[in-house]
């Protein structure tokens, strides 16, 4: 069973990672800044997809894949279009809900999963569209993350 949803998957160290929100938020600016702080920590990096993310149910994973026509391709909203080191599919660990500071609540409920419809289900967490280094703060939050580049 596949679809077809709104979001930017990502591949960090040995983690896949999909951002959710509303159209504008910076889903992509934080999935690129996720990237690009792995890089420099010598981690992996890669792009899985952006904007929109084929998932499918595979050896008990989801896992999510790129339509072809945007394969590599990473919209930056007010800067453009930029090619990225990609792979073509990886099986997701987390979702990243990003959220305004101003319109949420202080406390979001523990242990939060997305759950994809009849599909299947993630783990969730939240993080600010402000946050300046996202990978610490999903260290922060998934503690049994925090001894892997470069969650820490």
């Amino acid at each position: 069973m596949n679809r077809n949803v709104h979001g930017t998957a990502i591949v960090v160290g040995e983690r896949g990672l999909i951002f959710l929100g509303p159209s504008g938020i910076g889903k992509s600016m934080l999935a690129f800044t996720c990237l690009t702080i792995a890089r420099r920590a010598g981690a992996f990096s890669a792009l899985i997809s952006d904007d929109q993310v084929f998932l499918d149910h595979k050896d008990d994973r989801i896992v999510a894949t790129c339509p072809p026509s945007i394969t590599g391709l990473m919209e930056l909203r007010g800067s453009g279009i930029v090619k990225m080191d990609n792979v073509a599919s990886a099986p997701l660990d987390l979702a990243v809900q990003l959220v305004s500071v101003a319109g949420t609540e202080r406390l979001p409920p523990e242990n939060e999963y997305w759950q994809i419809g009849d599909f299947d289900r993630l783990p969730l967490v939240r993080i600010a569209n402000t946050a300046t280094d996202p990978l610490a703060v999903i260290g922060a939050l998934m503690p049994a993350w925090r001894q892997e580049a470069p969650f820490w």
